[in-house]
């Protein structure tokens, strides 16, 4: 099992608590972050922009990725282009369709001529990493992000899609593949088995780090004394 400093795959924070991007900062296994609408509302972020500049103004030197919330592309290319102009490490999330199920891939080929660095998001099939892959070509520094979690969610493995993705982004230098919403600690190892340069990780998740390498043995008996402890502090008796 390797340990996690000689891991390739480069682990980017996925959340919208302040807090906790700020504390994962410190941490120099975290390369990255990313965020969308959805963590946001959570997290009961009410002013979009002041969030993000806040974050940017504070971490000026890792790349991070701020999503665009339109269903027209008119106006997502307005929100994008204003977005990019938050910061040089800022990535601008596209979905890979609208809401109408129309493709991305014209809007995302603009902006790439453009020059703006992209991470184009909710992609779950191979067809759409060939498209958008050939929409973002040579172009700036960009993302492909694929749901692997969510393709596991479907009964699928989602490791020969992956493995695909990478070999159909492969003629392009600029681009990087992101597994994304993983669902455990695992699926980090898996990435980095592959190749797969960065994998996206909720902060929930991450907080599992210090288990990576722990012995079995001493887990069972944590699980055990924690099994005893709730049972004591529930007053159970028979």
């Amino acid at each position: 099992m390797k340990n996690l400093n000689e891991l390739k795959v480069k682990i980017f924070a996925d959340g919208a608590d302040l807090k906790g991007i700020l504390d994962l900062y410190q941490n120099p296994l975290i390369k990255g972050f990313t965020t969308n609408p959805t963590l946001m509302r959570k997290s009961g972020i009410a002013d979009y922009e002041k969030f993000s500049r806040s974050v940017l103004e504070q971490i000026p030197d890792r790349p991070i990725s701020f999503e665009v919330f339109s269903d027209e592309f008119d106006d997502m290319e307005r929100q994008a282009q204003k977005i990019a102009g938050w910061g040089k490490n800022v990535y601008v999330k596209i979905p890979v369709t609208n809401t109408r199920r129309e493709s991305s891939v014209g809007l995302v080929s603009r902006l790439a001529a453009d020059g703006l660095q992209l991470n184009v998001t909710a992609i779950m099939t191979l067809e759409q990493v060939r498209d958008i892959s050939n929409a973002l070509k040579d172009c700036a520094s960009s993302y492909i992000s694929v749901f692997a979690g969510r393709i596991a969610d479907t009964g699928r493995d989602p490791l020969p899609i992956m493995r695909e993705a990478l070999e159909l982004m492969a003629p392009y230098k600029t681009q990087e593949l992101i597994w994304a919403s993983p669902r455990e600690l695992l699926n980090i190892f898996h990435a980095d088995e592959i190749g797969c340069q960065i994998i996206t990780v909720t902060h929930d998740i991450l907080k599992k780090l210090t288990l990576v390498g722990k012995d079995l043995n001493e887990y069972s008996l944590d699980t055990v004394k924690m099994f005893r402890n709730d049972a004591q502090m529930a007053g159970f008796s028979l």
